[in-house]
């Protein structure tokens, strides 16, 4: 997972990279590496945002829906909190592969036209979606399908890439028989997601931000990169939102 040029987060120069793949593409020619990534800062942080927001969270008997699942990043954390039923939605069947070679009796579906098919109405108590909502064109939509499935009173988690960073030029790329292939993003502002928030009536409960700075310096340090983190330093890169569906449905 690369975001910066000869650096594992990934923001690489415009002309550096072809024309973007769309994350079903991408991600199925990702998903047999994806998972080995040492000294990865992105995916550092985001295990650090999504624990510290899922920590005081009770998932025992609960039913939780991943959107964007990838290979199950989180799940070994999730499913050691015992919930009733965790189920996995992505848009790569490549990645729902290597997530069940680690999870075997994982329940998986492949994401289509954003719809949680095999989901309910207000049939979940938790839906966690992270480093996925900017590659998904219609955020409005998508949330809009989130909260369906969202019990009264039910709780969502999201973390991404911060739409500050992709608006600075950030990508996502990694490398594949030899070149460089990037994912498609949108950007979505974090006033943009809270305005939508507001107009699916889902409280704000905590929001989280992290900027590049010293604790990002040894990252760096790692790949030889100083003079991308003294180019980076102060811009936000990563952010997490904890949402939550009102107890009674108006």
């Amino acid at each position: 997972m690369n975001i910066f040029k000869k650096f594992n987060p990934h923001f690489l120069k415009r002309n550096s990279v072809s024309r973007p793949e769309n994350p079903d593409v991408a991600y199925n020619l990702w998903a047999a590496d994806y998972d080995s990534q040492p000294d990865n800062m992105m995916l550092a942080w985001d295990e650090e945002i999504f624990s510290g927001l899922i920590n005081k969270m009770d998932l025992k008997n609960k039913i939780i829906a991943d959107i964007g699942c990838g290979t199950g990043r989180h799940w070994k954390k999730i499913l050691s909190r015992e919930p009733e039923r965790l189920i996995g939605f992505d848009v790569s069947e490549g990645m729902l592969k290597m997530l069940q070679q680690k999870f075997p009796e994982a329940e998986t579906h492949h994401l289509k036209n954003d719809r949680l098919n095999g989901l309910e109405h207000q049939s979940c108590d938790f839906v966690f979606s992270t480093l996925t909502i900017a590659h998904i064109e219609n955020a409005g939509k998508a949330l809009s399908e989130w909260k369906r499935v969202l019990k009264p009173g039910g709780e969502m988690i999201i973390t991404d890439y911060h739409p500050f960073a992709l608006q600075k030029g950030g990508k996502r790329t990694f490398s594949y028989n030899g070149k460089t292939v990037e994912v498609k993003n949108y950007v979505h502002s974090i006033q943009k997601i809270k305005q939508i928030a507001r107009q699916l009536d889902l409280e704000v409960l905590r929001f989280i931000e992290k900027s590049i700075d010293i604790s990002a310096k040894p990252f760096y340090e790692k790949q030889n990169a100083l003079p991308v983190y003294d180019a980076w330093k102060g811009t936000p890169i990563i952010y997490g939102i904890h949402l939550k569906k009102p107890d009674s449905v108006k």
